[in-house]
């Protein structure tokens, strides 16, 4: 099966499946469509008793889902069955908008439809790979394949000479790998190409190449998986370079790291690869319940380090799942103080009043990049009203399945209201007004992707003795500065900061928090692949070098320009993780040759 989770980041008891009760939905309601009428086909395609409301599609659009995407959902499925329907819509999200709206049917969308398909390519499915015992489909044209395939083959190797790679290791890659193989996998080509010292990758002979070049779906390796290759004077058995035979990595359970704040009770000791041992120490974040080889990619890539996984709701008052890949020491780490408060009620103790006892949340689930509509809490309160107290359990289950969704909270008699961005703040650990002078919806937006502060500084507290005189810090994919805030909270002084960050209201709010609290120097990229392993050499010799490469993606894939659809490490904006990890090889570099 599939293996796709959400950040949704809810309770273990939330669920989305409907338990068969008649309740209240999230959904628009539907109206009774069965009266005769002429049976004309519309522009959409569908008969005139069959096409759904102007008013339903809508709804599902103000909830956040785009126009095609409810479309597709209501051919697939009907729009009878409003829990089905939102429940495809919310799955085609989790695929990735683009794989919702292509060719994509159910049966490939839904991931217990697809058994035990670990390279099942959701993006570019479309159920022909059987093709070539086929008659050709009349309306398909054969140049438009040809022009798409090199248009996909083009924008692969500019992603690979955006990394550094030259064109022709790019283009061998595609040649050895096929034109549906992973980003990762051509990655993971091209450096086990370089360490055996063959940029031609020896004879394509060896490989074989399934149809013609227009209709070709998949070039297979067919020797290299057995083979050891070395990377950075380490060695290990290869793994399959698309990475489709990775066993999930396991999530501990509970979710705590190496360790936590006064736990004397476990005691957890790992030694880390030569090549990995810092300085300059590195510390990346990724969401923890990523698709499937995500995390063993990740790791793969920054010198086989065990991942640290830590969910913030035992630092905080929110959950946010969160796995880390740092080469830091894990003894003599210290919480910030005053210690965040642990649950709602002690964060926010005016919303007790209201609060009913049929809600027993005592969290908040993770923080998201967006807010409630305010449809959504009419909805919610029209349900309370009209029902008894306590409301039965169906209404009960629909009003606690939309509170942890969107960490809803109680403000009056049967009404409820998404937090407010300063409270948030809170929650995350930054200063009060951190984000204040941009526009509610970006505030969201920037606060939903950050670092969780007092999670963060409690991993960074290690720095503190080590670096008595301050740190050099390159910040890649910055965000609105959570690093740097857990730095400032930890008492370390920041020398230099070189921040990387695309977005330009992040930037904005890093330098106002910067100008009011820090006296060293700032110094601000918007596009990560301007910063080449000359500019980082520059940098290492002007500076002195690094003491810390922090960066990594707190919400969605990656930071900056990456906020995007989750799919894993293969997304055009994803590859920034492979920018990440270069950096932090050009800076080893730079500084062994100080």
């Amino acid at each position: 099966m599939v293996d796709w989770t959400s950040d949704n980041d809810d309770s273990d008891k939330f669920e989305w499946e409907s338990d068969g009760e008649a309740e209240p939905s999230s959904a628009p309601a539907f109206r009774n469509l069965d009266a005769a009428g002429p049976s004309t086909l519309d522009s959409n395609g569908w008969a005139n008793e069959e096409a759904p409301p102007t008013s339903l599609v809508e709804g599902y659009v103000l909830m956040g889902f785009p126009k095609e995407m409810v479309l597709k959902g209501i051919k697939e499925i009907g729009h009878s069955d409003a829990n089905a329907l939102l429940e495809l819509l919310l799955t085609y999200k989790t695929l990735g908008d683009d794989a919702a709206v292509g060719n994509c049917s159910t049966s490939g969308c839904f991931p217990q439809s697809v058994e035990d398909d670990d390279d099942f390519d959701f993006e570019n499915w479309d159920g022909d790979d059987d093709a070539d015992g086929r008659e050709p489909n009349p309306d398909s044209s054969g140049d438009e394949d040809f022009l798409r395939e090199m248009s996909e083959k083009d924008n692969k190797i500019k992603s690979l000479v955006d990394m550094g790679f030259r064109e022709d290791e790019a283009n061998m890659a595609i040649t050895r790998c096929g034109m549906d193989a992973a980003l990762s996998v051509l990655v993971d080509s091209v450096y086990a190409s370089q360490a055996a010292g063959d940029c031609h990758y020896g004879n394509l002979s060896d490989y074989e190449v399934t149809g013609s070049w227009g209709g070709r779906k998949r070039a297979r390796l067919m020797e290299e998986s057995k083979k050891k290759r070395k990377r950075y004077g380490g060695a290990a058995q290869r793994r399959p370079l698309d990475g489709s035979h990775e066993e999930p990595m396991p999530l501990p359970n509970p979710m705590v790291g190496f360790n936590l704040p006064n736990d004397r009770l476990r005691s957890v000791t790992r030694r880390l690869p030569q090549q990995a041992i810092g300085p300059p120490f590195f510390y990346y974040e990724n969401v923890a319940l990523a698709p499937k080889g995500v995390w063993a990619t990740i790791s793969r890539f920054l010198y086989d380090i065990e991942p640290e996984f830590v969910d913030s709701k035992h630092l905080c008052a929110a959950a946010r799942k969160r796995g880390y890949i740092h080469n830091l020491p894990i003894e003599n780490r210290f919480p910030l103080l005053p210690l965040p408060p642990k649950t709602i009620f002690e964060a926010f103790p005016h919303y007790k009043k209201w609060w009913p006892s049929w809600d027993p949340r005592r969290q908040l689930n993770c923080l998201q990049t967006s807010m409630s509509s305010a449809k959504l809490t009419e909805r919610i309160q029209c349900a309370l009203a009209s029902s008894g107290n306590p409301p039965p359990k169906s209404v009960q289950k629909y009003v606690m399945d939309e509170c942890r969704k969107w960490n809803l909270v109680w403000v009056g008699k049967n009404k409820v209201a998404h937090l407010e961005p300063d409270e948030v703040e809170y929650l995350l650990g930054f200063p009060r007004d951190h984000t204040r002078g941009v526009g509610k919806t970006e505030r969201f937006k920037s606060l939903g992707n950050s670092f969780q502060v007092d999670t963060v500084a409690y991993h960074l507290s290690v720095l503190k003795d080590m670096y008595p005189n301050g740190v050099n810090v390159l910040s890649l994919f910055t965000g609105i500065g959570g690093g740097e805030v857990a730095l400032h909270r930890l008492g370390i002084h920041m020398r230099a900061v070189v921040s990387v960050e695309i977005g330009e209201v992040n930037r904005r709010i890093l330098r106002g928090w910067w100008d009011q609290t820090q006296t060293g120097t700032l110094i601000e990229i918007a596009d990560v692949k301007s910063l080449t392993d000359d500019r980082i050499a520059t940098f290492v010799r002007r500076f002195g070098g690094f003491d810390l490469v922090i960066g990594g993606s707190p919400c969605n894939n990656l930071a900056g320009s990456n906020r995007h659809h989750r799919d894993g490490l293969e997304g055009e904006q994803s590859a920034l993780f492979y920018h990440y990890f270069r950096i932090v090889d050009a800076v080893k570099s730079a500084m062994g040759r100080m």
